[in-house]
Protein backbone atom coordinates (compact mmCIF):
# COMPACT_ATOMS: atom_id res chain seq x y z
CA UNK A 1 0.00 0.00 0.00
CA UNK A 2 1.40 3.49 -0.68
CA UNK A 3 2.52 5.42 2.40
CA UNK A 4 1.15 8.51 2.93
CA UNK A 5 4.28 10.49 2.38
CA UNK A 6 3.95 9.23 -1.30
CA UNK A 7 0.59 9.89 -1.69
CA UNK A 8 0.66 13.85 -0.29
CA UNK A 9 3.78 14.62 -2.43
CA UNK A 10 2.44 12.63 -5.45
CA UNK A 11 -0.87 14.82 -5.08
CA UNK A 12 1.33 17.95 -4.39
CA UNK A 13 4.75 17.64 -6.11
CA UNK A 14 3.56 17.20 -9.58
CA UNK A 15 0.66 19.87 -10.32
CA UNK A 16 0.75 23.50 -10.09
CA UNK A 17 -1.20 25.37 -7.60
CA UNK A 18 -2.77 25.69 -4.14
CA UNK A 19 -5.23 23.11 -4.89
CA UNK A 20 -2.26 20.55 -4.88
CA UNK A 21 -0.45 21.55 -2.32
CA UNK A 22 -3.96 21.66 -0.02
CA UNK A 23 -4.48 18.08 -0.89
CA UNK A 24 -1.21 16.82 0.03
CA UNK A 25 -0.87 19.33 3.46
CA UNK A 26 -4.30 17.55 4.54
CA UNK A 27 -2.87 13.95 4.23
CA UNK A 28 0.00 14.97 6.34
CA UNK A 29 -1.66 16.59 8.93
CA UNK A 30 -3.84 14.00 9.58
CA UNK A 31 -0.95 12.00 9.89
CA UNK A 32 1.45 12.97 12.82
CA UNK A 33 3.25 9.30 12.93
CA UNK A 34 4.89 10.23 9.19
CA UNK A 35 6.58 13.44 10.50
CA UNK A 36 9.72 11.60 10.82
CA UNK A 37 9.42 9.91 7.37
CA UNK A 38 8.70 13.77 5.78
CA UNK A 39 11.94 14.93 6.57
CA UNK A 40 13.71 12.15 5.66
CA UNK A 41 12.20 12.10 2.12
CA UNK A 42 13.39 15.92 2.03
CA UNK A 43 16.87 15.25 2.58
CA UNK A 44 16.46 13.17 0.11
CA UNK A 45 15.74 15.79 -2.48
CA UNK A 46 18.23 17.54 -0.83
CA UNK A 47 21.25 15.01 -1.82
CA UNK A 48 20.06 15.67 -4.90
CA UNK A 49 20.93 18.86 -5.25
CA UNK A 50 24.32 17.78 -4.18
CA UNK A 51 24.42 15.95 -7.20
CA UNK A 52 23.29 18.36 -9.34
CA UNK A 53 26.46 20.88 -8.41
CA UNK A 54 24.29 22.71 -5.57
CA UNK A 55 26.06 23.89 -2.51
CA UNK A 56 24.34 24.59 0.99
CA UNK A 57 24.56 28.48 0.69
CA UNK A 58 23.26 28.33 -3.18
CA UNK A 59 20.18 26.28 -2.23
CA UNK A 60 19.17 28.41 0.81
CA UNK A 61 19.83 31.72 -1.46
CA UNK A 62 17.82 30.14 -4.31
CA UNK A 63 14.44 29.10 -1.77
CA UNK A 64 14.80 32.76 -0.32
CA UNK A 65 14.63 34.26 -3.89
CA UNK A 66 11.63 31.96 -5.10
CA UNK A 67 9.94 31.60 -1.73
CA UNK A 68 10.90 33.16 1.03
CA UNK A 69 12.44 33.14 4.01
CA UNK A 70 10.46 31.25 6.38
CA UNK A 71 10.84 28.26 4.00
CA UNK A 72 14.66 29.09 3.57
CA UNK A 73 14.80 28.23 7.36
CA UNK A 74 13.46 25.02 6.45
CA UNK A 75 15.64 24.51 3.71
CA UNK A 76 18.39 25.30 6.19
CA UNK A 77 17.03 22.62 8.74
CA UNK A 78 17.08 20.02 6.06
CA UNK A 79 20.37 20.81 5.27
CA UNK A 80 21.51 20.79 8.15
CA UNK A 81 20.29 17.45 9.26
CA UNK A 82 21.53 15.70 5.93
CA UNK A 83 25.24 16.84 5.75
CA UNK A 84 25.31 15.54 9.61
CA UNK A 85 25.47 12.23 8.54
CA UNK A 86 29.10 12.71 6.52
CA UNK A 87 32.52 12.41 8.26
CA UNK A 88 34.28 15.17 6.07
CA UNK A 89 32.57 17.50 4.07
CA UNK A 90 34.20 19.34 0.91
CA UNK A 91 36.09 22.53 1.14
CA UNK A 92 34.04 25.67 1.70
CA UNK A 93 30.77 23.71 3.24
CA UNK A 94 32.00 23.92 6.62
CA UNK A 95 31.67 27.68 6.13
CA UNK A 96 28.42 28.17 4.49
CA UNK A 97 26.73 25.66 7.17
CA UNK A 98 28.07 27.55 10.51
CA UNK A 99 26.17 30.92 8.12
CA UNK A 100 22.51 28.92 7.51
CA UNK A 101 19.76 30.99 8.61
CA UNK A 102 17.10 30.38 11.41
CA UNK A 103 19.40 28.52 13.37
CA UNK A 104 18.70 25.09 12.79
CA UNK A 105 16.52 22.92 13.26
CA UNK A 106 13.54 24.86 13.11
CA UNK A 107 10.51 24.05 14.91
CA UNK A 108 8.38 21.09 13.58
CA UNK A 109 4.51 21.80 12.58
CA UNK A 110 4.07 26.12 13.67
CA UNK A 111 2.18 27.74 13.68
CA UNK A 112 0.10 24.46 12.84
CA UNK A 113 0.29 20.85 11.42
CA UNK A 114 -1.47 22.33 8.08
CA UNK A 115 0.49 25.08 7.70
CA UNK A 116 3.92 23.68 8.20
CA UNK A 117 2.91 20.62 5.91
CA UNK A 118 2.11 22.50 2.95
CA UNK A 119 4.99 24.63 3.77
CA UNK A 120 7.58 21.70 3.16
CA UNK A 121 5.83 20.70 0.01
CA UNK A 122 6.08 23.61 -1.48
CA UNK A 123 9.84 23.37 -0.94
CA UNK A 124 10.43 19.99 -2.20
CA UNK A 125 7.97 21.08 -5.04
CA UNK A 126 10.98 23.41 -5.38
CA UNK A 127 13.79 21.39 -5.03
CA UNK A 128 12.63 18.71 -7.34
CA UNK A 129 12.36 21.22 -10.16
CA UNK A 130 16.13 22.41 -9.73
CA UNK A 131 18.81 22.51 -12.51
CA UNK A 132 21.98 21.28 -13.00
CA UNK A 133 24.20 23.45 -12.50
CA UNK A 134 28.01 23.72 -13.10
CA UNK A 135 29.88 21.46 -9.90
CA UNK A 136 32.30 23.83 -8.11
CA UNK A 137 33.54 20.78 -5.94
CA UNK A 138 32.98 17.63 -4.93
CA UNK A 139 29.60 16.46 -3.16
CA UNK A 140 29.43 15.23 0.28
CA UNK A 141 30.45 11.63 0.48
CA UNK A 142 32.22 11.54 -3.01
CA UNK A 143 35.60 10.45 -4.07
CA UNK A 144 38.22 13.29 -3.23
CA UNK A 145 39.19 14.18 -6.90
CA UNK A 146 38.09 17.78 -6.76
CA UNK A 147 38.84 21.24 -8.65
CA UNK A 148 40.15 22.43 -5.94
CA UNK A 149 42.54 22.02 -2.68
CA UNK A 150 40.79 22.51 0.55
CA UNK A 151 41.84 26.22 2.25
CA UNK A 152 44.45 25.81 5.17
CA UNK A 153 43.09 25.11 7.91
CA UNK A 154 44.77 28.21 9.80
CA UNK A 155 44.10 31.24 7.71
CA UNK A 156 47.36 33.11 6.01
CA UNK A 157 48.07 36.19 8.62
CA UNK A 158 48.21 37.93 5.22
CA UNK A 159 43.69 37.38 4.74
CA UNK A 160 43.62 38.51 8.43
CA UNK A 161 45.24 41.74 7.92
CA UNK A 162 43.19 42.24 4.53
CA UNK A 163 40.07 41.20 6.56
CA UNK A 164 40.65 43.86 9.08
CA UNK A 165 41.34 46.67 6.89
CA UNK A 166 37.99 45.63 5.16
CA UNK A 167 35.89 45.56 8.46
CA UNK A 168 37.47 49.22 9.39
CA UNK A 169 36.94 50.55 5.98
CA UNK A 170 32.70 49.26 6.35
CA UNK A 171 32.62 50.92 9.46
CA UNK A 172 34.31 54.33 9.47
CA UNK A 173 31.99 57.32 8.50
CA UNK A 174 34.92 59.10 7.46
CA UNK A 175 35.93 58.59 3.18
CA UNK A 176 39.13 60.19 3.46
CA UNK A 177 39.83 57.04 6.21
CA UNK A 178 37.65 54.79 4.31
CA UNK A 179 40.11 55.27 1.24
CA UNK A 180 43.35 55.11 3.47
CA UNK A 181 42.06 51.28 4.62
CA UNK A 182 41.39 50.43 1.52
CA UNK A 183 44.19 51.64 -0.08
CA UNK A 184 46.26 49.27 1.96
CA UNK A 185 44.11 46.19 1.83
CA UNK A 186 44.36 46.89 -1.99
CA UNK A 187 48.26 46.77 -1.57
CA UNK A 188 47.98 43.66 0.30
CA UNK A 189 45.78 41.44 -1.89
CA UNK A 190 48.07 41.93 -4.80
CA UNK A 191 50.88 40.91 -3.13
CA UNK A 192 49.60 38.07 -1.36
CA UNK A 193 48.08 36.98 -5.31
CA UNK A 194 51.33 37.43 -6.40
CA UNK A 195 53.50 35.68 -3.94
CA UNK A 196 51.08 32.70 -3.72
CA UNK A 197 52.08 32.13 -8.05
CA UNK A 198 55.86 32.55 -7.01
CA UNK A 199 55.93 29.67 -4.41
CA UNK A 200 53.21 27.80 -6.18
CA UNK A 201 55.68 27.69 -9.40
CA UNK A 202 58.50 27.53 -7.30
CA UNK A 203 57.29 24.22 -5.20
CA UNK A 204 56.17 23.06 -8.60
CA UNK A 205 52.69 22.61 -7.72
CA UNK A 206 50.03 20.73 -9.68
CA UNK A 207 47.17 22.34 -8.14
CA UNK A 208 45.05 23.66 -10.86
CA UNK A 209 42.30 26.64 -10.88
CA UNK A 210 38.51 26.36 -8.26
CA UNK A 211 35.89 27.55 -8.48
CA UNK A 212 32.99 29.28 -6.18
CA UNK A 213 29.47 30.66 -6.51
CA UNK A 214 29.19 34.05 -4.90
CA UNK A 215 25.53 35.58 -4.53
CA UNK A 216 24.30 38.77 -6.56
CA UNK A 217 20.57 39.59 -5.40
CA UNK A 218 18.28 41.77 -6.60
CA UNK A 219 17.50 44.90 -6.48
CA UNK A 220 20.39 46.49 -9.46
CA UNK A 221 21.81 42.67 -9.79
CA UNK A 222 23.38 43.79 -13.01
CA UNK A 223 25.37 46.59 -11.81
CA UNK A 224 26.34 44.45 -8.89
CA UNK A 225 27.27 41.61 -11.30
CA UNK A 226 29.30 43.64 -13.08
CA UNK A 227 31.06 44.84 -9.54
CA UNK A 228 31.65 41.30 -9.09
CA UNK A 229 33.30 40.87 -12.91
CA UNK A 230 35.72 43.88 -12.15
CA UNK A 231 37.23 42.14 -8.64
CA UNK A 232 37.09 38.95 -10.62
CA UNK A 233 39.28 40.88 -13.22
CA UNK A 234 41.17 42.04 -11.13
CA UNK A 235 42.41 39.22 -9.04
CA UNK A 236 43.31 36.58 -11.81
CA UNK A 237 39.71 35.26 -11.87
CA UNK A 238 36.92 34.98 -14.60
CA UNK A 239 33.09 35.25 -13.52
CA UNK A 240 30.04 33.74 -15.34
CA UNK A 241 26.61 35.22 -13.98
CA UNK A 242 24.03 33.29 -14.04
CA UNK A 243 20.68 35.74 -13.28
CA UNK A 244 18.10 33.50 -13.35
CA UNK A 245 19.23 31.40 -10.34
CA UNK A 246 21.05 34.65 -8.53
CA UNK A 247 24.86 33.87 -8.25
CA UNK A 248 27.83 34.44 -10.41
CA UNK A 249 30.02 31.35 -10.68
CA UNK A 250 34.04 32.61 -10.07
CA UNK A 251 36.99 30.66 -11.87
CA UNK A 252 40.62 31.04 -10.44
CA UNK A 253 43.08 29.94 -8.01
CA UNK A 254 42.45 29.25 -4.22
CA UNK A 255 44.30 32.59 -2.52
CA UNK A 256 42.33 34.57 -5.10
CA UNK A 257 38.85 33.23 -5.19
CA UNK A 258 39.60 33.91 -0.85
CA UNK A 259 40.41 37.73 -1.89
CA UNK A 260 37.58 38.21 -4.36
CA UNK A 261 34.81 37.06 -1.96
CA UNK A 262 36.35 39.63 0.80
CA UNK A 263 36.70 42.47 -1.78
CA UNK A 264 33.30 42.21 -3.74
CA UNK A 265 31.72 42.32 0.26
CA UNK A 266 33.53 45.28 0.87
CA UNK A 267 33.03 47.10 -2.02
CA UNK A 268 29.23 46.33 -1.98
CA UNK A 269 28.86 47.33 1.38
CA UNK A 270 31.00 50.60 0.77
CA UNK A 271 29.23 51.09 -2.54
CA UNK A 272 25.96 50.38 -0.23
CA UNK A 273 26.55 53.27 2.23
CA UNK A 274 27.43 55.68 -0.04
CA UNK A 275 24.96 55.51 -1.86
CA UNK A 276 22.35 55.73 0.47
CA UNK A 277 24.24 59.18 1.80
CA UNK A 278 24.09 60.55 -1.50
CA UNK A 279 20.54 59.46 -2.11
CA UNK A 280 19.48 61.04 1.15
CA UNK A 281 21.17 64.51 -0.27
CA UNK A 282 18.86 63.88 -3.38
CA UNK A 283 15.71 63.82 -1.27
CA UNK A 284 16.67 66.48 0.38
CA UNK A 285 16.74 68.68 -2.59
CA UNK A 286 13.53 67.07 -3.54
CA UNK A 287 14.21 64.75 -6.02
CA UNK A 288 12.16 61.41 -6.07
CA UNK A 289 13.69 59.44 -8.86
CA UNK A 290 15.05 56.54 -6.15
CA UNK A 291 14.97 53.85 -8.42
CA UNK A 292 16.86 55.17 -10.74
CA UNK A 293 19.78 56.96 -9.01
CA UNK A 294 20.45 53.72 -7.67
CA UNK A 295 20.34 52.02 -10.77
CA UNK A 296 22.91 54.78 -12.67
CA UNK A 297 25.01 55.22 -9.11
CA UNK A 298 25.92 51.86 -8.73
CA UNK A 299 26.51 51.08 -13.10
CA UNK A 300 28.87 53.86 -12.42
CA UNK A 301 30.54 52.54 -9.31
CA UNK A 302 30.91 49.15 -11.09
CA UNK A 303 32.30 50.55 -13.83
CA UNK A 304 34.89 53.06 -12.36
CA UNK A 305 36.04 50.63 -10.04
CA UNK A 306 36.83 48.09 -12.94
CA UNK A 307 38.95 50.84 -14.59
CA UNK A 308 41.16 51.48 -11.37
CA UNK A 309 41.58 48.13 -10.37
CA UNK A 310 42.86 47.26 -13.50
CA UNK A 311 45.46 50.12 -13.33
CA UNK A 312 46.06 49.23 -9.40
CA UNK A 313 46.41 45.84 -10.89
CA UNK A 314 49.00 46.64 -13.43
CA UNK A 315 51.19 48.93 -11.05
CA UNK A 316 51.16 46.43 -8.67
CA UNK A 317 52.24 43.30 -11.31
CA UNK A 318 54.96 45.84 -12.46
CA UNK A 319 56.36 46.47 -8.91
CA UNK A 320 56.24 42.82 -8.36
CA UNK A 321 58.29 41.70 -11.24
CA UNK A 322 60.83 44.13 -10.62
CA UNK A 323 61.64 43.27 -7.23
CA UNK A 324 61.74 39.51 -8.92
CA UNK A 325 64.09 40.60 -11.44
CA UNK A 326 66.44 42.10 -9.20
CA UNK A 327 66.23 39.75 -5.80
CA UNK A 328 64.26 42.12 -3.68
CA UNK A 329 61.30 39.61 -3.61
CA UNK A 330 61.43 37.09 -0.39
CA UNK A 331 63.21 34.08 -0.59
CA UNK A 332 60.49 32.06 0.18
CA UNK A 333 58.64 33.62 -2.88
CA UNK A 334 61.77 33.51 -5.38
CA UNK A 335 60.81 31.61 -8.74
CA UNK A 336 63.51 31.01 -11.33
CA UNK A 337 61.17 31.66 -13.93
CA UNK A 338 60.83 35.15 -13.08
CA UNK A 339 56.71 36.60 -12.24
CA UNK A 340 55.53 37.35 -15.52
CA UNK A 341 55.66 33.49 -16.99
CA UNK A 342 54.28 32.27 -13.85
CA UNK A 343 51.35 34.91 -14.31
CA UNK A 344 50.60 34.30 -17.75
CA UNK A 345 50.45 30.68 -17.42
CA UNK A 346 48.23 30.54 -14.75
CA UNK A 347 45.96 33.20 -16.75
CA UNK A 348 45.99 30.70 -19.40
CA UNK A 349 44.79 27.64 -17.03
CA UNK A 350 42.31 29.89 -15.27
CA UNK A 351 40.63 30.81 -18.96
CA UNK A 352 40.97 27.22 -19.98
CA UNK A 353 39.31 26.27 -16.56
CA UNK A 354 36.31 28.83 -17.02
CA UNK A 355 35.50 27.64 -21.16
CA UNK A 356 35.48 23.47 -19.45
CA UNK A 357 33.11 25.02 -17.03
CA UNK A 358 31.04 26.85 -19.47
CA UNK A 359 31.33 25.99 -22.93
CA UNK A 360 28.52 27.61 -23.97
CA UNK A 361 28.41 31.10 -22.12
CA UNK A 362 26.82 34.43 -24.15
CA UNK A 363 27.59 37.96 -23.67
CA UNK A 364 24.60 40.15 -22.86
CA UNK A 365 24.58 43.76 -22.84
CA UNK A 366 22.74 45.24 -19.48
CA UNK A 367 21.03 48.46 -19.62
CA UNK A 368 23.19 51.88 -18.76
CA UNK A 369 22.46 54.15 -16.98
CA UNK A 370 19.79 57.67 -17.17
CA UNK A 371 20.17 58.95 -14.28
CA UNK A 372 23.21 61.79 -14.47
CA UNK A 373 23.37 62.77 -10.73
CA UNK A 374 23.64 59.07 -9.42
CA UNK A 375 26.04 58.37 -12.14
CA UNK A 376 28.31 61.42 -11.04
CA UNK A 377 27.77 60.12 -7.16
CA UNK A 378 28.74 56.44 -8.35
CA UNK A 379 31.86 57.77 -10.18
CA UNK A 380 32.63 59.99 -6.58
CA UNK A 381 32.29 57.23 -4.37
CA UNK A 382 34.30 54.78 -6.65
CA UNK A 383 37.47 57.27 -6.80
CA UNK A 384 36.94 57.08 -2.51
CA UNK A 385 36.71 53.18 -2.13
CA UNK A 386 40.22 52.18 -3.88
CA UNK A 387 40.99 48.59 -3.89
CA UNK A 388 42.37 46.06 -5.72
CA UNK A 389 44.26 42.70 -6.70
CA UNK A 390 45.38 41.58 -10.27
CA UNK A 391 44.24 39.89 -13.19
CA UNK A 392 42.21 39.25 -15.99
CA UNK A 393 38.59 38.77 -16.12
CA UNK A 394 34.80 37.18 -15.82
CA UNK A 395 33.37 37.27 -19.41
CA UNK A 396 31.78 40.71 -17.89
CA UNK A 397 33.10 44.15 -18.29
CA UNK A 398 31.90 47.41 -17.99
CA UNK A 399 32.61 49.88 -21.03
CA UNK A 400 33.93 53.13 -20.77
CA UNK A 401 35.16 54.66 -17.65
CA UNK A 402 33.16 57.95 -17.53
CA UNK A 403 30.28 57.48 -20.58
CA UNK A 404 27.42 56.23 -19.25
CA UNK A 405 26.59 53.36 -21.18
CA UNK A 406 25.56 49.48 -20.32
CA UNK A 407 28.13 46.90 -19.41
CA UNK A 408 28.48 43.75 -20.81
CA UNK A 409 28.22 40.07 -19.00
CA UNK A 410 29.08 36.92 -20.11
CA UNK A 411 25.68 34.83 -18.47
Amino acid sequence: MESVIDQACAAALYAEGDAALDTGASLLAAAPDADDALHRRGEEFVTRAWERGWLPADLVRFVRLELDERRAVLAATLIAAETARYGELPPRWRAQLDELPGRPPAPRNKPDRFSYASDLLELFRLLLRLPAIEPVGPAPGTAADHLHRPPAADEPRMLTRIRALLAKAEATGFPEEAEALTAKAQELMARHSIDEALLAARSHSTDGPGACRIGVKPPYESAKAILLDAVASANRCQAVWNGDLGFSTVVGFEPDLEVVELLFTSLLVQGTAAMTRAEAGQRASGRKRTKTFRQSFLMAYAQRLGSRLADSAERATAEADADTATGAAPESAAAPTGLLPVLAARDVAVTEATERMFPRTTTTRVRGATDLDGWNHGIEAADRARMGGSGKGHRGRGSGEHGRGGGEIMA
